[in-house]
């Protein structure tokens, strides 16, 4: 096992951190993986194991901190507290019991092998070598102290190899995948005769009757949804930016700080000839220098005697740098000569380097003019952030002790703006906040007496409100919708008689009428497709369903369906089926047989776990 988590050390291992722990500790948490303290009060046994109420409840706080993270405007009022307590729950005991089955197969790691394992870590390596420091840094960053870390990385390890055991020994009949690319790469031959609404559309009626009784049956469809008329104040970064006075000087200054960033840095093209480190290396350099000396092409010999194949083709030519791109040695040698100067040897990780200066030139900042209206604005709003938290705090005060928004608008000189018709979803910023929605949907906001708080919508726009008017949600009058339920019937009764012709056409071809016939009776002519593919875009993607969901045809007997809609409805005369071939095909084979393979190994695993936990003992208080 030790010699199989070596073998992966940059790559498994070197994601195991990312992968396995911090998700773990997210859906399980740390003392998931490494137990808890006896003693401690537990909210469930798992053979004998406690799974303790400290566990559970420091669980379920990152679970909510994970889920809060993943908002974009974070709204702990939207996180669902007793989701999160079921499933948090449910994953501590299937921890447990698949920590408890690797214990009883024996399966542990040493302390010198979780040793060997964390110091081939590339997280915790510093120039190639491990770090303590880097080390102790990441395990605190994940909320952990180191001998928390090892043992559940010790737990974790163990585990694994039961998953990996499970999914790498499935095993797929190679035939599956055969039929499988067979089956993608069919193609099919049909027909087609399109009966359009049109032709039933005369025979359709919808009377007051009709409408009435739709009316009678689903009044619930037919509610005006409870909605507010607001008035607002919206504070923003963006607005306050546009009326702070900026200097010209304020942008200068700014101006010169950036400067050195915008370019105007010496750039200097380099060639070199790599040699690399061995026993020969000395030898080979002294030949380099000397058919340098002898006044040899530097190109040419670069092409003979570089090891580095990249660029030996091209003369040794690297393109113009500037600081900070090459090795320091390289770096400190290149910036040394003169245009046209060839170096002496130069040594670095890579072996030995003779260079030559081909070039020099200096990369132009943009002028100030070129960047003084972007700065001011990058000045105003750094001005209007400290500007806006101050404002923030005043609005928040005065709002809460007012009971309108006329009087904090007219200390602040902001404007109050008005939306009528605000429901409690779907509505567009900056009402689409659900937080600032349910503030106004609350008792005290409603009934038209109190400000709601003053909302963060985004982290540069803040926005209080008041509710002008409360809107109940009502029944639509009969005479509101009658047009509206008139259309969906006129559009269900089309389809319906769509339908029935389909079907009348359908049964008539498979009773032996000629499709020729078939065609005249329904004044439309048939369409043939050949050799159609299930991904075709110049085909209805329902025809195409239908097509492939067709049975076979029996010899020379077509197979017949219909598809149908509310603007037409369509017949099909499935006629030929043509399997994809799979010769020449073995790269997609292999990918679909890994895959199948793969996808066997998970639902295999996927049923251990399952068989585990059902057989577990699970006691809670």
């Amino acid at each position: 096992m030790l010699q199989d988590i070596r073998n992966n050390a940059q790559s498994t291992i070197a994601k195991i951190i990312i992968v396995l722990l911090v998700i773990g500790l997210s859906m399980f948490g740390v003392d998931a993986i490494i137990g808890g303290f006896s003693g401690e009060p537990e909210v469930a046994t798992v053979n004998g194991q406690d799974i303790t109420e400290r566990q559970f409840t420091r669980t379920v706080q990152m679970q909510r901190q994970r889920q809060l993270a993943q908002m974009d405007n974070p709204d702990p009022s939207l996180i669902n507290e007793d989701q999160i307590r079921q499933s948090v729950l449910e994953g501590l005991i299937r921890q447990a019991v698949l920590t408890q089955d690797a214990e009883e197969q024996g399966l542990i790691l040493s302390d010198r092998d979780i040793d060997s394992v964390i110091t081939s870590m590339s997280q915790f390596q510093v120039d190639g070598e491990f770090s303590r420091d880097a080390f102790v840094a990441g395990v605190r960053n994940l909320g952990m102290g180191v001998a928390e870390f090892r043992e559940a990385l010790r737990k974790e390890f163990v585990v694994n190899q039961i998953r990996s055991g499970i999914t790498s020994s499935a095993i797929v009949n190679p035939q599956n995948a055969e039929a499988i690319l067979r089956i993608q790469s069919q193609t099919r031959t049909f027909q087609t005769l399109e009966i359009p609404a049109s032709v039933v559309a005369d025979q359709v009626e919808v009377s007051d009757a009709d409408i009435q009784e739709y009316y009678d049956e689903h009044k619930s469809e037919f509610l005006q949804s409870e909605s507010v008329d607001v008035n607002y104040i919206t504070l923003s970064v963006d607005d306050l930016a546009s009326q702070v006075d900026v200097s010209e000087d304020e942008v200068r200054d700014l101006y010169e700080q950036r400067k050195a960033d915008l370019g105007g840095d010496e750039q200097r093209r380099a060639s070199h000839i790599l040699i690399e480190d061995g026993d020969d290396a000395q030898a080979k350099l002294k030949e380099v220098q000397q058919k340098l000396a002898d006044g040899e092409d530097f190109a040419k010999v670069a092409e003979e005697y570089s090891a580095d194949t990249a660029t030996a083709t091209q003369g040794g030519d690297l393109g113009y740098s500037g600081k900070g791109v090459y090795d320091s040695a390289f770096e400190q040698a290149l910036f040394s000569l003169e245009d046209g100067e060839v170096s002496e040897p130069v040594e670095t990780q890579f072996g030995y380097h003779i260079i030559k200066l081909t070039g020099v030139r200096e990369t132009q900042a943009p002028s100030f003019e070129d960047m003084k209206d972007k700065l001011r604005q990058e000045v105003a709003r750094e001005k209007a952030g400290q500007t806006f938290s101050e404002i923030r705090t005043q609005l928040a005060d005065i709002s809460y002790s007012e009971p309108t928004l006329e009087s904090p608008a007219e200390q602040l000189g902001l404007t109050i703006q008005t939306r009528d018709g605000i429901k409690r979803e779907g509505n567009q910023a900056p009402f689409d906040h659900q937080g600032l929605v349910r503030q106004l949907y609350s008792d005290d906001v409603l009934s038209g007496e109190y400000n709601t708080e003053v909302i963060d919508v985004d982290k540069t726009t803040a926005v209080v409100a008041h509710v002008s008017e409360h809107h109940p949600e009502e029944q639509l009058a009969l005479d509101a919708v009658s047009e509206q339920i008139q259309e969906k019937l006129r559009a269900e009764k089309i389809r319906a008689a769509l339908a029935d012709r389909s079907k009348a056409l359908v049964a008539r071809l498979q009773d032996g009428d000629a499709p020729a016939d078939i065609a005249a009776d329904a004044d439309a002519e048939w369409t043939t497709h050949e050799a159609v593919s299930r991904n075709a875009s110049d085909v209805d993607f329902d025809v195409i369903r239908s097509a492939f969901s067709m049975p076979r045809p029996q010899g020379d007997t077509a197979s017949y369906d219909w598809v149908g809609g509310a603007e037409r409805a369509v017949v099909l005369s499935l006629s030929q089926v043509t399997d994809g071939e799979v010769d020449g095909q073995e790269t997609q084979m292999q990918a679909l047989n890994q895959f199948l393979t793969q996808q066997r190994g998970q639902s295999e695993y996927a049923a251990y776990v399952d068989s585990l936990r059902d057989s577990a003992e699970v006691e809670r208080p």
